[in-house]
């Protein structure tokens, strides 16, 4: 019987510029830094969470800012998340599409993906994004001169890039409990926990797509939400027997993860839904401060000193 993934938990990208990033994501998208910490495996870089209120499991988007640390520009291809959607209100893309174009973003619009409206951008370090109107009812993040009837209610969809579906399709249906919704030409849909918005895959699959390479400007994974730890050690015990290799459970403070492949490459989490992001601040103060993990904690004189100064404009 395959496992009970609730949906999207978060998506992690290879950023460039921490400053750009922080101030694309607050000033031009409206969102919120719920999180401020560093990458827990290099404490030289920063890693920014952002999302609604409280970073709600599928509202979540992080990044790890690593412009002058030795890391080159990436490409997107097969084995990679390539896109990665936003949902807005019915009606809100004209207003995103006037704000970006103020900002110097350029836009792209498409009407014909399984009936939604969707507006294509690129971000300072060159991601691919995406918002798509949607009925959402998540309740939004509000500021930065964005209203209620136009805001980011977390994330819409991810877009895989795959040379081949059918060991994907496999897994994801299989094991994961993944379900096909839609298919049109060469992308096929998958929901998991839910129809709507924060609850789906798309894949293309594209034999000639040229392999990914990691580096700025690419996704580095992502995250689906499991309901439990129990269930995370049931599906990480059921992968392993499987022939799949992967992690083990590592504790990322607010939330334990485990990390996989799937047959086409991509790099997938699934991580717990709690402790959440009030674990270590209070819900009005969330990403006001640097925080760190409890064991690095005494390092915290040296890891200040090596992070770039940001300022929030």
């Amino acid at each position: 019987m395959p496992h009970q993934l609730l949906g999207l938990h978060h998506v992690t990208a290879t950023a460039g510029d921490a400053q750009a990033d922080l101030d694309f994501c607050l000033e031009t998208l409206g969102l919120r830094l719920v999180k401020k910490t560093v990458n827990f495996d290099n404490h030289g870089v920063y890693h920014f969470y952002y999302g609604t209120e409280r970073g709600a499991p599928g509202t979540i988007w992080t990044t790890f800012p690593y412009k002058g640390r030795g890391v080159r520009v990436g490409q997107k291809g097969a084995g990679q998340v390539i896109a990665t959607a936003f949902s807005v209100p019915a009606g809100a893309l004209d207003f995103w599409q006037a704000r970006l174009a103020d900002t110097g973003v350029a836009t792209r619009r498409d009407t014909a993906r399984f009936g939604d409206d969707v507006l294509r951008f690129d971000d300072p370090s060159g991601l691919w994004f995406e918002l798509i109107a949607a009925d959402d009812s998540r309740a939004p993040w509000t500021g930065r001169d964005v209203s209620a009837a136009h805001a980011i209610r977390g994330l819409h969809s991810v877009t895989l890039s795959v040379r081949a579906l059918d060991a994907t399709h496999d897994l994801m249906t299989g094991v994961l409990g993944f379900t096909v919704t839609a298919e049109a030409g060469n992308r096929t849909r998958f929901t998991a926990g839910g129809p709507g918005p924060g609850h789906v895959v798309d894949i293309l699959e594209d034999p000639a797509a040229e392999p990914a390479v990691n580096g700025l400007g690419t996704v580095h994974h992502v995250a689906l939400a499991i309901g439990s730890p129990e269930e995370q050690v049931a599906l990480r015990e059921d992968l392993l027997a499987r022939g799949i290799a992967v992690t083990e459970i590592r504790d990322r403070s607010y939330f334990q993860s485990i990390y996989f492949r799937v047959p086409g490459g991509v790099l997938f989490e699934v991580a717990t839904v709690q402790p959440g992001f009030t674990v270590d601040e209070d819900l009005a103060t969330l990403g006001q401060a640097l925080k760190l993990p409890s064991w690095e904690e005494h390092l915290r004189p040296s890891i200040e000193a090596g992070l770039e100064p940001i300022v929030y404009r």
